[in-house]
């Protein structure tokens, strides 16, 4: 196997854990639209987290992950030796 198909061993990087942890909500909300449209507006709220990460590099799910579970980004993790 290549190295750059290797995963770290400290697991995923906080952008891999920030891109599921979106889309999960957004299909949650996208089902629970079906209930209430009202449920539409956390598809709103998790575009706009998305596009705040984008322009300053941090929004509240990354700092949350950062401090919680010391999840660092895939710039910041040593390479796989």
């Amino acid at each position: 196997m290549s190295r750059a198909c290797r995963t770290s061993r400290r697991g995923w990087p906080l952008e891999r854990v920030l891109f599921a942890l979106a889309g999960s909500v957004t299909l949650l909300s996208a089902a629970l639209a079906l209930v209430s449209p009202w449920f539409l507006l956390l598809t709103a709220f998790v575009g706009v987290n998305q596009w705040l990460y984008v322009a300053v590099g941090a929004c509240p799910a990354s700092l949350l992950l950062t401090r919680l579970f010391d999840l660092r980004a895939a710039a910041n993790t040593p390479p796989i030796s």
